[in-house]
């Protein structure tokens, strides 16, 4: 019944990010979001390491050395910072991270925001995605615009509310 309880999580989340990306206006990303777990390189791997708690690429990747769900997953699903990670173009080739489209950051934002939700439940504050970041931004290889972008609306998530947060973006999204 793992798999039940996998598709549960994934339906949830995704509906987070759903009423998250329509508040934002951004409709399209909001249905077409997170198609890829479905799949069954995706969906069948979830179901295995499902924990309910944490994303089960954690627990594939700990078994296995690398998560096959998550290398799927990040490949295709561009409000992912990893999906714009290349090559330099300095002299030394070196990988670092391309600057995101604003719509991908906001769904970005977005994903953070639902991840917290369904994995904290009611310990969830305004502040979850914001404090989730900072522990492990050391890591991320990520544009500076794409990174200024993301902190300021984390940041704007945690001082001053989802609804608030949520209108500014809106807002912003038509001035383009």
């Amino acid at each position: 019944m793992k798999w039940l309880a996998h598709l549960r999580t994934i339906n949830r989340h995704k509906r987070e990010v759903m009423k998250l990306c329509f508040k934002a206006g951004l409709y399209k990303q909001g249905l077409l979001h997170d198609m890829s777990k479905y799949s069954p390189v995706e969906f069948l791997v979830g179901a295995k390491y499902y924990q309910g708690d944490k994303s089960p690429n954690d627990a594939e990747r700990r078994d296995r050395g690398y998560s096959s769900a998550w290398l799927h997953h990040k490949g295709r699903n561009k409000h992912h910072l990893e999906y714009w990670i290349d090559y330099g173009l300095g002299e030394g080739h070196e990988m670092t991270g391309m600057k995101m489209p604003v719509k991908y950051v906001i769904e970005m934002f977005c994903d953070r925001v639902a991840a917290c939700k369904v994995y904290l439940g009611d310990a969830y504050t305004d502040s979850s995605a914001y404090d989730y970041y900072m522990k492990s931004k050391s890591h991320y290889i990520i544009h500076p615009s794409t990174v200024a972008l993301l902190e300021r609306l984390l940041k704007m998530l945690k001082d001053r509310g989802e609804e608030e947060t949520l209108s500014f973006i809106r807002m912003s999204l038509r001035k383009k």
